[in-house]
């Protein structure tokens, strides 16, 4: 039986010729790695290429590029009928803008060394499944509405590619006095809120946006999603931010934010709003969102700070 590790990198067209990466196959190839490329031109190419890989029965697809690039193969993947032992394992080299999973999973930004973890055992994870218009949709990292989403959404690609996640950091500045609080009402088992927030993270993973820590305490290996709602920024929610912030980010969210975790959520809305999911805007006036325990298997670092269990890398 033939034991040469099979491996297909799908590579966003943006990075198509990046020299590192070019390299990082060259390099794979040469140990003895049977590494295909394919790469994405237009919408719908990375879930016909994990249609292919799953086919042909490859041991692993690698999503090349950033967050949105990562979840159009996670979710691809995802919408497959069969369980996750019986798909290819999923990892990824960090090419985006603000790489929010990577960046909060420790993995290597250089990509031969993301290539290499792929010669560890790959471990289960959750995914976020998100029901909105009669359709589902798969988050590998973090779905979050409000005034993050519209920083986001607004972010001059011009800016990005200069900036990097600075950019989010200036619009979301120039932003500050226009901020309007949304109403909603959420509930889930052990969780019932309703009121107005400015803005709201449901994670697997922690960060987005560039860097915007939400769910601080979210595992990708727990089976629950994490919430957090932060509150309207006024009088004695302001004061306790003042009084928070010697301390961190960290305290300073427990001040301004309900926080849960739970396995499943309901979001219900007067009016539409978005929710970001991993890149894509979804508008809806209600959202129902899951965790799927294990849902598929991912290359992470032993030491993976998303990790419950980090210390202990299973077979």
């Amino acid at each position: 039986m033939d034991s040469t590790p099979h491996w297909r990198l799908i590579l966003n067209g943006k990075s198509a010729g990046d020299d590192a990466v070019r390299a990082a196959v060259t390099g794979m190839r040469e140990a003895g790695v049977w590494l295909e490329v394919r790469v994405t031109w237009e919408g719908g190419d990375a879930q016909r290429y994990v249609a292919e890989a799953v086919a042909d029965g490859v041991d692993a697809v690698i999503a090349g590029g950033g967050d949105g690039t990562l979840n159009e193969v996670a979710s691809a993947l995802a919408h497959c009928d069969a369980p996750a032992e019986r798909l290819p394992a999923l990892a990824v080299i960090p090419l985006g803008t603000a790489n929010d999973f990577a960046t909060a999973a420790n993995i290597p930004v250089k990509p031969g060394d993301a290539l290499r973890l792929l010669h560890t055992p790959a471990v289960p994870i959750d995914l976020l499944k998100v029901e909105a218009n009669g359709r589902s949709h798969w988050v590998v990292n973090l779905a979050s509405g409000g005034f993050g989403t519209q920083v986001t959404a607004e972010t001059n690609e011009g800016l990005k590619k200069l900036l990097g996640g600075l950019a989010y950091v200036l619009t979301g500045l120039s932003r500050l006095g226009q901020i309007q609080p949304q109403q909603a009402r959420m509930r889930g088992p052990g969780a019932d809120w309703e009121g107005g927030f400015i803005a709201l993270g449901i994670g697997n993973g922690r960060q987005a946006g560039g860097g915007q820590v939400l769910c601080p305490d979210a595992w990708v290996d727990d089976g629950l999603l994490d919430v957090t709602i932060v509150l309207p920024l006024q009088g004695e929610v302001l004061s306790a931010v003042g009084a928070a912030m010697p301390d961190g980010k960290n305290a300073m969210l427990e001040q301004v934010a309900v926080r849960k975790a739970v396995p499943w959520v309901e979001i219900e809305a007067a009016q539409p709003f978005t929710l970001n999911l991993d890149g894509e805007p979804v508008k809806s006036a209600r959202f129902r969102i899951e965790c799927v325990p294990g849902r598929i298997r991912m290359h992470l670092p032993a030491d993976c700070p998303l990790r419950r269990n980090a210390a202990t890398v299973g077979p």
